[in-house]
């Protein structure tokens, strides 16, 4: 694809400094761009490599100076870039189709329009929506309805009676609706209370590689509308994850627990279960999420703490040896000014 920096301005509603009649055919990294290739800057600690760059042009924020450069303007280059990639690489249209390598059970309401790829197998009663495509090895239990336009990639399993909203997106090895970890008389018996709930995963949900989520024991675990799940992230038993927020990698979310809209949890969080994590909360990479977090609250360490006083806490590890002779250095000279005093006055 070849435009001129002047159409894709156009295109993202931006304003260029420099010649906006440049061609560009590719959108590469600031370090590997070179003639014909578009770049952009979104953390101001790459600033310091306009300079350097061999790009045609440059995505920034309003207020970037570069002298000699091609500047494009936009009021969120990371965002800009999104859509430049889905201009630049427009995803393969699919052919629809059922193969007649995949197995559909008697029942079972798959819509023609849908692309249904060889080893998937659908169980009766589930329903396919139009445009679904279901990669290979992609497993749809009984009763479940996968919604229009969502993409469930190789290997993916649905459980019975699970819901998938419209234009969901499952990458390789997803699990909707594996068993919640219930067991009565835990370390004795471990007596299994059977899990008969189900998930709900509404629409524009993104969810990662390899990432589970448990059905409710009773009830629904429920992936509200526009959230984004990272890979390897584990979601247990009637958890609720409100609209838009982030979930990134390796994260535990124990049952019953409850975020609210647009919280953003960072890689390896651990969150116990049935607290409330409020609107807007945020929790750092690695913290242990013990009790309810306010709405828009920042938490970090573990167990969490506010996130100004975890920085605090964090500065003074490091010093902790220093400190610890120090105090054993008072300790020493208390000791001797206690004994001159006893000898002073005894």
């Amino acid at each position: 694809m070849k435009k001129t920096l002047h159409e894709i301005a156009s295109f993202l509603k931006g304003s260029v400094s420099g010649d906006d009649g440049v061609i560009i055919e590719r959108i590469r990294s600031i370090d590997e761009a070179g003639p014909g290739d578009l770049t952009f800057v979104s953390n101001p600690k790459y600033r310091k490599r306009l300079d350097s760059t061999g790009a045609s042009a440059i995505l920034v924020a309003p207020g970037t100076v570069c002298a000699g450069k091609n500047l494009l303007f936009v009021d969120d280059p990371y965002l800009a870039l999104g859509r430049l990639l889905v201009l630049f690489h427009p995803e393969e249209e699919e052919t629809a189709g059922i193969s007649p390598e995949a197995t559909i059970e008697a029942g079972a309401d798959v819509s023609p329009e849908a692309v249904v790829y060889p080893g998937v197998h659908v169980c009766r009663g589930a329903r396919v929506g139009k445009k679904v495509v279901l990669y290979p090895g992609v497993f749809i239990g009984r009763n479940a309805v996968v919604g229009d336009s969502s993409i469930l990639y190789p290997a993916v399993t649905v459980y019975r009676r699970c819901l998938i909203g419209r234009r969901v997106v499952l990458h390789a090895g997803v699990v909707v609706g594996s068993d919640g970890f219930g067991f009565a008389l835990p370390g004795r018996e471990n007596e299994k209370i059977p899990q008969v709930g189900y998930v709900q995963i509404d629409d524009d949900v993104e969810i990662g590689a390899n990432t589970t989520i448990d059905r409710g024991t009773l009830g629904r675990t429920w992936i509200r509308k526009g959230v984004k799940i990272d890979n390897l992230v584990q979601i247990a038993h009637n958890v609720e994850i409100g609209e838009y927020s982030v979930i990134v990698a390796q994260v535990g979310i124990s049952g019953s627990a409850q975020l609210g809209q647009g919280v953003v949890v960072g890689g390896q969080v651990g969150i116990v279960g049935h607290i409330r994590i409020g609107n807007g909360a945020m929790a750092a990479a690695q913290a242990g999420v013990h009790k309810d977090v306010p709405a828009g609250q920042i938490v970090a360490g573990s167990p969490h703490m506010p996130h100004r006083e975890w920085l605090k806490m964090e500065a003074c590890l490091p010093k902790l040896p220093e400190m610890r002779g120090n105090l054993a250095d008072l300790q020493r000279r208390v000791a001797a000014l206690e004994k001159i005093i006893e000898k002073e006055h005894p």
